[in-house]
């Protein structure tokens, strides 16, 4: 997949079959037009051509949700649409100027001046051009004069679990991380750096590596113990992870603390990745030392129990 950032840059392109939309997660929903966008660009020897934003659309028009927390940081929507075949990536910078382009000068100057479409694929409500005016209806009416066909995959397509991107945040907010990722179709990832912590874990036998997550909008799961995979360069490992404040020791700074099962070495300064499996318990505040060691026990077992198992 060729990313390309810059209109001045794209190729002129024969045949392009093109999408567009943020694709946040890019969930099974956004796959469904993934695939048909694939299929067609196949069937008539085309090129298959994503066109997406950074930053994400919200965080420029709406600068009071700077809060707004996002499934994939624009890296990691790169990975997740490369795995698809996508032969183009355009990744146009969403500035006010850009969202100031009418629907009309959305087709003029990007599909047809610069892409060159020969056939566009949208979802069933999808909205283009200043203030979203721009629809599936304008472009069918237009279609012959615009030189491109255009086709909508149906709402049942896309629509049959009443996917979207805001309900996987809400469930990840929510700790439901086994909902997220039937929504996602693939475990959910954080993806970090280790830095040193207070080195607390491993006298309590249980060593941790502390994931520092450098994007202020990358959605961090609810807190409380979890039971992942942790992939650190091509390989993975099982682990469980801790999100919160470590209360018991006294802790009021929230850190993401996994314990890697079977794992020895230095991991300082290396970037690694969780995907979530399962939701284990609610951090709480224990009265001892010792009865948070058997605790952490207890979730290791359930930890490893649910890896081995694949629940």
């Amino acid at each position: 997949m060729q990313v390309i950032r810059s209109l001045s840059e794209f190729p002129e392109l024969s045949r392009a079959v093109v999408t567009s939309g943020t694709f946040d997660g890019v969930h099974i929903g956004h796959q469904k037009i993934l695939q048909r966008l694939i299929q067609i660009a196949q069937q008539t020897n085309g090129q298959s051509v994503v066109i997406t934003y950074w930053p994400h659309p919200r965080l420029v028009l709406h600068p009071e949700t700077q809060n707004l927390h996002l499934l994939s940081t624009i890296e990691e929507r790169i990975e997740q649409l490369a795995v698809f075949g996508i032969d183009y990536l355009l990744i146009i910078p969403f500035t006010r100027e850009f969202a100031s382009l009418d629907s009309e000068q959305f087709i003029t100057d990007i599909l047809i001046k610069t892409i060159h479409t020969k056939k566009l694929v949208i979802g069933y409500d999808h909205r283009f051009g200043r203030n979203r005016m721009g629809s599936f209806e304008y472009l069918r009416q237009h279609a012959p004069e615009l030189g491109f066909e255009v086709e909508e995959i149906p709402r049942q397509d896309i629509d049959h679990m009443a996917v979207s991107s805001t309900k996987i945040r809400v469930a990840l907010e929510n700790g439901e991380v086994k909902i997220a990722n039937t929504y996602l179709g693939r475990s959910y990832s954080l993806r970090g750096t280790v830095v040193k912590g207070k080195q607390l874990g491993r006298t309590l036998g249980y060593p941790t590596a502390n994931l520092d997550v450098s994007d202020q909008h990358k959605l961090i799961p609810k807190q409380g113990i979890y039971t992942v995979k942790v992939k650190i360069q091509q390989q993975v490992w099982g682990g469980m992870l801790s999100i919160g404040t470590n209360p018991t020791v006294g802790g009021t700074q929230q850190t993401i603390e996994v314990n890697i099962f079977d794992f020895e070495g230095d991991l300082y300064g290396q970037e690694i990745t969780l995907l979530f499996v399962d939701r284990i318990r609610d951090e709480e505040n224990y009265a001892s030392l010792e009865e948070l060691i058997s605790q952490l026990h207890r979730d290791k077992e359930t930890a490893l129990h649910t890896l081995n198992h694949g629940l």
